[in-house]
């Protein structure tokens, strides 16, 4: 995988394990928003089709097994100018303008963009898989807030109490010494980013880490740029208007200051204290979308050029297509399963006919789901039903089934363990019979769909 990168020219800088069994994390080198999108599509499906040559499935699913963490994508992003000065790097942006105001104006700009379009950035994660994941103590919560940490919250308090930037903004940092002779010790900022919240400050960048992994991230981008861009113009005219920066910034930090929080995201208390700042908790996928049909969302789009208003609604009707496009594949999936391998497992294992009467029943259900999906009058209704068929229904069915996998005997039942799909390396070939001659013996039982020495890219 990494070498097919590289020979495209795209560097991926960081490469591990993850928290899930089988589960890898990779990060290219920073670049152009455009370049970096097309570069990360490329990724995914080299990564599919890499894995596909060696006998194996990978999977962008945001949460392809329940009770295990999911997948998701970082979107780290910052603005810099033609010149190369990046507007979210404090010291930097300062020691360019010469003024002591800039940097604190521009992160004011920020906040409020992501509190008067917050609901466009939870529409713009709203990903089918991603439902599962959200607020799950693997990604943050769908309450969109974002973290400044100590030392840029207590710079920009100034700002809002008394108009007045508090000196050049830099950050404390704290020296590491690991104690190996090999490497000298370095410097970190004192403060890491919070990975509880969806929109944190990095530290010269923001990084929105509530993205879907299955996600295209042009939507994210253009949520960002276009959010940001109106909170610049915004107070770019009050400054022409004769308003000083600092001011323009205080009045805005006094009305947007409730979408700060540097608190622990996934904490119970967070989502009652969201509601007392007047925060939506959009849990749903299906009802973040309708962010799109909003008046000041399709003006927003309109003004900056970026979409006009047909195109807007088509998208958000587009989306809901999506939802119910991928929710019925699974609800009828999910039917076939059961009728065609879950109920014969258990007839043929002898179970009380009372777990066979459930299954048919559990199947049944999702038929009447999908007859409400087909009957529903609008993109928006449909999405709908197919949310309650998949949050709801298909979660109380799959319950059944889990039931009766307990209760089938290994060997008769039809359909792969966790512990065949999750510990792979382990399933396939491993033994622990001397005889069996290590190695060797587990190269002699690989599946015969797996690629032949002749066709494996190397390093891939």
């Amino acid at each position: 995988m990494l070498h097919e990168c590289f020979t495209m020219g795209i560097p991926l800088i960081t490469r591990h394990r993850e928290v899930a069994p089988n589960k890898y994390e990779c990060a290219p080198y920073f670049g152009l928003a455009t370049t970096q999108i097309d570069e990360n599509l490329m990724v995914m499906e080299l990564m599919e089709e890499i894995a596909s040559k060696h006998g194996l499935t990978c999977l962008l699913h945001e949460k392809p097994f329940k009770g295990i963490n999911g997948s998701g994508k970082h979107n780290n992003f910052s603005l810099a100018t033609d010149t190369g000065i990046n507007l979210f790097n404090g010291p930097q942006l300062t020691q360019a303008a010469g003024k002591s105001e800039t940097f604190p104006t521009v992160m004011a700009a920020v906040v409020k963009a992501v509190h008067d379009y917050g609901d466009l950035m939870r529409m713009s994660i709203a990903a089918p898989g991603n439902d599962f994941r959200l607020g799950a103590m693997e990604a943050p919560p769908a309450i969109i807030s974002t973290y400044l940490g100590e030392a840029l919250t207590k710079f920009l308090e100034e700002v809002k109490d008394n108009a007045t930037a508090p000196g050049h903004y830099n950050p404390a940092k704290t020296t590491i010494n690991l104690g190996i002779p090999a490497i000298a010790p370095f410097t970190v900022p004192a403060e890491d980013r919070n990975r509880t919240s969806p929109f944190p400050y990095g530290g010269h960048r923001f990084e929105f880490r509530a993205v879907g992994s299955s996600q295209n991230v042009s939507m994210v981008n253009t949520v960002l740029c276009s959010a940001i861009a109106e909170a610049f113009n915004s107070f770019a005219e009050k400054i022409e208007k004769g308003t000083s920066p600092l001011e323009v910034a205080q009045s805005s930090l006094k009305d947007t200051w409730q979408i700060i929080f540097n608190g622990n995201g996934y904490s119970a208390e967070w989502p009652v204290e969201a509601v007392k700042r007047g925060l939506p908790n959009v849990a749903s996928g299906v009802e973040a979308t309708q962010a799109l049909v909003q008046p000041k969302n399709i003006q927003l789009f309109d003004k900056l050029g970026v979409m006009s208003p047909e195109e807007t609604t088509a998208r958000a009707e587009a989306m809901h297509d999506l939802y119910s496009g991928m929710v019925e594949i699974e609800l009828k999936v999910m039917r076939e399963m059961i009728q065609r391998k879950c109920i014969p497992a258990c007839k043929q294992a002898g179970l009380p006919a009372s777990t066979i009467s459930e299954l048919e029943s559990g199947a049944q259900q999702l038929v009447k789901e999908l007859h409400k999906m087909e009957s529903a009058s609008t993109s928006y209704a449909t999405a709908s039903a197919a949310r309650v068929a998949r949050l709801e229904v298909m979660e109380q069915v799959r319950k059944v089934c889990d039931e009766a996998e307990v209760l089938v005997p290994p060997d008769m039942w039809p359909i792969a363990s966790y512990e065949s799909l999750l510990f792979l390396d382990f399933q396939q070939g491993h033994t622990s019979d001397p005889s069996a001659g290590g190695a060797a013996g587990a190269a002699a039982t690989v599946p015969a769909t797996r690629a032949s020495p002749d066709d494996v890219v190397p390093y891939s």
